[in-house]
């Protein structure tokens, strides 16, 4: 399973989303696509943890969060259409 992370920051980094999910598990991996044309980060993420445990604790607790001036939406992410 992984974890769609939306409304980021412009500014976050791998780094950055890496800290705010570890409290809630091992991260796995951060995946932070950007404009194939600008090189800017796109405004959304995803992140893979350890356990399905983990990422229900994580998205339970920061979706609807604010953080970086932005209010996270957090949920599974679905699969590619």
């Amino acid at each position: 399973m992984s974890i769609y992370v939306g409304n980021l920051s412009f500014k976050a980094t791998q780094e950055d989303v890496t800290e705010v999910f570890k409290e809630y598990g091992t991260v796995k991996r951060v995946q932070l696509p950007t404009d194939r044309e600008t090189g800017r980060m796109r405004g959304f993420g995803f992140v893979e943890m350890s356990s399905e445990e983990e990422e229900l604790a994580a998205i339970e607790a920061l979706d609807g969060a604010e953080w970086m001036g932005r209010e996270l939406r957090v949920n599974k992410a679905r699969p590619r259409k």
